[in-house]
């Protein structure tokens, strides 16, 4: 949707052959001025010297000759239908998020992120080819259904759920390194190709990587044996042990015969899913809670990347700078966040990147200062992403997981779909978007002192679980010294692993 500079059409001045220099005076003398004193983009002087709206537009085709933007002129007074366009995408994700969240949460993680993987790359190369808007956003749409939605998010509840408790910091985030390299290569392959179709058709065949997953991905034991198929379950822990050459042995008819007990105990109750988060108080004050810190990171995230757009240079090499400086991001969460733990990390994150939101606003527009403090921000509030997304893996319980991680992800697309739109406050003040995005955040970088630590908890199974899990844990109980609930009651421990094994059920 991108558009670079742009400028109106003088009839006379500029021809299919040769567009005039911006600073020409056969342009200066045609086009009003702003009241910052630049010339308007939307409105030009007509024969009788009164000012008229602009019908033909000139784009600055310095680093590319082609996009949507230019094709279908998304400026002036069809400027929202950029945003519109823009947001297309996350509305898809905000959907598909609660909807294929509670879908992988009963059909499973396998089934779900590999229907979600075909579908992206169909989706992602079809809407290079969709050749009027309106095909353009429903395409975009069902894009962000069955892409960030269904794939990217119950790919990772997927991951968290395969590792113990001493690999989830480590393995959550490396998930998300993935999304700063994928920023890279965006810039990247935006670089290298200037026509817009073949470069989204590039884009979307990167979905061909999921598409293997169909036979070598297993699903997830955890929610197997949340799901009474014991057998299933340890035929995958058992095959994980084979492939870590361990040399651990399982009693398989054991760990089986446990399972099916546990099942038909719970045989009776109705299955989990996204309105069990809000039936009891404190699963439902963390979920809200939760669901803010999504939305809050989320805004803060992509108001920030919007503003790259305003800072000066190539945009490409800007774009790609600010995906490379996530990775040292990543590496200081996986360092510190074992040991300052999830809370008070994701906190102090997200009010110093909420803070840079809005010292950005107080110094000049383009100045290596401001430009420095953007790229500061974007650091932090890349790290508070990336620990909310293990945070929320955490908190809640195996049988509403996806579901939750789902609601929070539809929380953060939300703000995502908004984001353009609130961009176009500008119009009013060119302050308003950073100071709205950096106020949101550092509000929800308080309200984050009253969730639970999870750092070195076991994760909760049960909804029971998650609802006893982290009563009257925040960060300033903890500062007085006060313990923190235990997530099992003291008959219904369950060791971290794959599925719950104990002892019992080992055979060395």
């Amino acid at each position: 949707m991108y558009t670079f500079d742009t400028g109106c059409w003088v009839d006379g001045v500029d021809t299919n052959d040769s567009i005039a220099e911006w600073n020409s005076t056969g342009i200066v003398d045609a086009i009003p001025k702003t009241v910052e004193g630049e010339l308007h983009t939307c409105f030009i002087y007509d024969s009788n010297r009164t000012i008229a709206s602009c019908s033909k537009w000139v784009y600055d085709t310095t680093y590319r000759s082609s996009s949507r933007g230019m094709e279908w002129d998304l400026i002036c007074d069809q400027r929202w239908m950029g945003a519109l366009a823009q947001s297309s995408y996350m509305f898809g994700v905000f959907t598909g998020a609660v909807i294929l969240g509670g879908m992988a949460d009963k059909y499973g993680r396998k089934t779900i992120f590999c229907w979600s993987g075909v579908l992206q790359l169909a989706f992602g190369v079809a809407v290079a080819f969709m050749p009027e808007y309106w095909s353009f956003i429903v395409i975009q749409f069902l894009y962000g259904i069955f892409g960030s939605a269904g794939a990217y998010i119950t790919g990772f509840v997927l991951t968290m759920e395969i590792v113990g408790a001493s690999k989830r910091t480590i393995c959550g985030v490396a998930f998300q390194a993935a999304f700063a390299c994928g920023i890279m290569l965006v810039a990247g392959w935006g670089a290298l190709i200037d026509n817009r179709q073949i470069l989204q058709v590039v884009y979307g065949l990167h979905g061909l990587l999921l598409v293997p997953h169909i036979w070598i991905m297993d699903e997830s034991p955890r929610w197997l044996w949340a799901q009474g198929r014991s057998k299933e379950s340890v035929d995958i822990v058992e095959k994980a042990l084979k492939c870590n050459r361990s040399e651990e042995v399982l009693d398989k008819a054991q760990l089986v015969s446990i399972g099916r007990a546990k099942a038909s105990k719970g045989s009776d109750e109705p299955s989990a899913g996204t309105t069990d988060l809000f039936k009891t108080p404190n699963l439902r004050l963390k979920t809200l809670n939760v669901c803010f810190s999504w939305f809050a990171n989320s805004i803060a995230y992509y108001g920030l990347t919007l503003s790259t757009g305003k800072l000066e240079g190539n945009p490409y090499l800007i774009t790609a700078i600010l995906g490379f400086v996530e990775i040292p991001s990543y590496g200081t969460v996986v360092y510190f966040l074992d040991i300052w733990g999830r809370r008070s990390l994701m906190c102090s994150l997200m009010l110093v990147g909420g803070a840079a939101c809005v010292i950005a606003t107080l110094l000049p527009t383009g100045s290596t200062i401001s430009t420095a403090i953007v790229i500061a921000g974007k650091l932090f509030i890349a790290g508070s992403f990336a620990i909310i997304y293990n945070y929320s893996a955490e908190l809640f319980p195996t049988v509403v997981r996806n579901s939750a991680l789902g609601l929070g992800s539809m929380c953060a697309r939300l703000s995502g779909a908004l984001t353009p739109f609130i961009s176009l406050l500008d119009s009013f003040d060119p302050k308003i978007p950073a100071i709205t995005f950096g106020v949101i955040a550092i509000v929800s970088g308080f309200l984050c002192m009253f969730l639970p630590e999870t750092m070195n908890q076991p994760m909760p199974q049960t909804l029971a679980d998650g609802e006893r899990f982290g009563k009257g844990d925040t960060l300033f109980t903890s500062c007085l010294g006060k313990k923190r609930n235990r997530t099992y009651s003291e008959d219904n421990k369950v060791p971290e692993a794959m599925v719950p094994l104990d002892d019992t059920s080992r055979k060395v």
